[in-house]
């Protein structure tokens, strides 16, 4: 991501293992692993999906942006924080130590034991700032966290075994199967992705792969056939479908981004319906939402 005339960058993206940026911190999340999760979003992706639903996380800068909702004079409270009126730019990412994180999360320790739940690392894209997420999965895996990991496949191959070897599921996207179109429009190396993901599979690692329905891009019978002629040797139980949604267009405005896919239509329930009953036709065990 660009900066714009909205936007002012403040700090470099650092490189230390034990120092990471993130922007933001989800906690009861049920829809990135098993049970109650702690979903921490990184910062920073190498990819440019038109449909991504968390565009501040593409750069790997820390912005700060105009405010839009302080009247002068006014004071109000958020995050825990009392802001004053002068207080004018709200800032999208922040930089932690492993110590710092370890601490936020451990709050959640007693909804994670009590639902089988655990902490996820998300983004943008981990592999990104793949020091610091993998001593940070070492730091949790010690302490017996269950750990789970979203991903594109786009990075480092030993760097990401060696994630996938310390979690106990790697959720791991799927996107446009044809190589040419993958690259130009996502930016994405697929010959990297699919080798990541074989890899990761023959290693033991329990893989879940999820599939974006977008309409123009990944909704067709040729891509979907790809993607299950493709995952069929590995004999996988689990798949999600993550149908099109707008709920992030709002952040694209707030970060002076045009939205690439606000003319797209949100499949309807039926197009989901014979995409997972085609799914399950196939031997998996489907959940719409991930």
């Amino acid at each position: 991501m660009t900066s714009s005339g909205a936007q002012n960058t403040v700090s470099s993206f650092p490189r230390e293992a034990l120092t990471g940026r993130i922007f933001d911190i989800q906690r009861w999340s049920l829809n990135d692993g098993s049970g109650i999760r702690t979903v921490v979003f990184f910062k920073g992706c190498p990819l440019f999906c038109p449909w991504c639903s968390n565009p501040e996380s593409r750069s790997g800068d820390i912005v700060r942006i105009p405010r839009d909702d302080l009247t002068t004079g006014e004071a109000r409270s958020e995050a825990g924080c009392w802001l004053k009126a002068e207080d004018t730019y709200r800032t999208i990412g922040r930089d932690v130590t492993l110590d710092e994180l370890m601490k936020e999360i451990s709050r959640d320790s007693v909804f994670h034991r009590v639902s089988g739940g655990g902490v996820t690392l998300s983004g943008g894209e981990i592999l990104a700032q793949p020091h610091f997420a993998l001593a940070l999965l070492n730091r949790l895996h010690a302490m017996g966290v269950p750990c789970a990991i979203e991903t594109t496949g786009h990075g480092n191959h030993d760097l990401l075994l060696k994630m996938g070897l310390l979690c106990d599921e790697v959720l791991f996207d799927f996107k446009i199967m044809d190589e040419k179109r993958a690259k130009a429009i996502l930016g994405i190396n697929l010959s990297l992705v699919l080798e990541n993901f074989k890899t990761l599979v023959e290693a033991g690692v329990r893989v879940i792969p999820r599939l974006p329905l977008i309409p123009n891009y990944t909704m067709s019978e040729e891509n979907l056939s790809a993607i299950l002629a493709f995952l069929a040797p590995f004999s996988l139980t689990d798949l999600h479908l993550l149908p099109l949604h707008h709920y992030g267009s709002s952040k694209y405005d707030m970060l002076g981004m045009p939205y690439p896919a606000a003319s797209l239509p949100v499949p309807e329930a039926a197009e989901v319906d014979a995409w997972q009953e085609r799914c399950e036709a196939a031997g998996y065990s489907v959940t719409v939402g991930g």
